[in-house]
């Protein structure tokens, strides 16, 4: 039976793991080979690492520290940043990496998109959808470069492209939602999920069980991600790494 996903997301910056605020301040929170032994110990399901510099800096992708940290997982394990070629993807992949994740290279390239999924396989391509919301608007336009740049492109457009593309799985983070730990947007999340007909994740405002709990209840079998949750602890946000037991996880997935 398929089961809903529940996925830590790690981000890097400058080979240390950070956490972010709207995509913005970045705070450093230790070493992420560390963080990856602590859920390997939770067994978590999967593990999501993105390192949030590399493609607006236009850097190739850590090999060695996605090496390092392909070696110490022992869940799945999807990375993204900086992956601009089939001989990245595929170099990245041949560490045991499972999932490569991308998101600028559907703007700027969206061919390589199609050869990656043909070369590699749909299940090996996961493409983020960055989303913030256009103020005095209900739409909510697609972002790369860390949020950095728009495309004037929105997600109606560009989800079904995207499948066509070869994606295999579909990311989508609230830039808005990041680090607020206020639960997620389940308003957007719904839509997309009703247009998805691929495997979704969704990433941006989870701080509690219960706010997993709402996402999967409402939207069914889908990965929630986050990352504060999962390495914040109380109010005053102490770093404490964490993970649902089996019995929540149980609660979980009773819906």
């Amino acid at each position: 039976m398929l089961k809903p996903r529940i996925i830590p997301s790690l981000l890097i910056q400058d080979g240390g793991l950070v956490k972010t605020t709207k995509f913005g301040s970045p705070r450093y929170i230790g070493d992420p080979i560390n963080a990856v032994k602590i859920f390997n110990e939770k067994e978590a399901d999967e593990l999501t690492v993105l390192d949030i510099d590399a493609s607006s800096n236009h850097c190739e992708p850590d090999y060695r520290l996605i090496e390092r940290l392909a070696n110490e997982c022992r869940m799945p394990l999807c990375y993204g940043g900086g992956i601009k070629t089939l001989e990245q993807a595929n170099r990245i992949l041949s560490f045991g990496v499972e999932k490569i994740i991308v998101s600028s290279l559907f703007i700027e390239n969206p061919d390589m998109i199609s050869r990656m999924a043909a070369y590699l396989g749909n299940q090996s391509v996961v493409i983020a959808f960055d989303l913030k919301k256009v103020m005095f608007s209900k739409k909510y336009e697609f972002c790369i470069h860390n949020g950095n740049k728009k495309t004037g492109k929105y997600w109606e457009e560009l989800i079904p492209k995207a499948i066509e593309l070869g994606a295999g799985e579909i990311l989508i983070n609230c830039i808005d939602r990041d680090g607020m730990m206020e639960g997620y947007d389940l308003e957007l999340l719904t839509n997309i999920y009703s247009h998805c007909t691929v495997p979704m994740t969704v990433l941006g405002g989870a701080g509690s069980i219960e706010h997993l709990r709402e996402a999967i209840s409402q939207l069914g079998i889908v990965g929630v991600a986050a990352g504060s949750l999962f390495i914040y602890k109380g109010i005053h946000k102490a770093v404490l790494i964490n993970y649902p037991d089996r019995e929540n996880k149980h609660r979980l997935y009773s819906f």
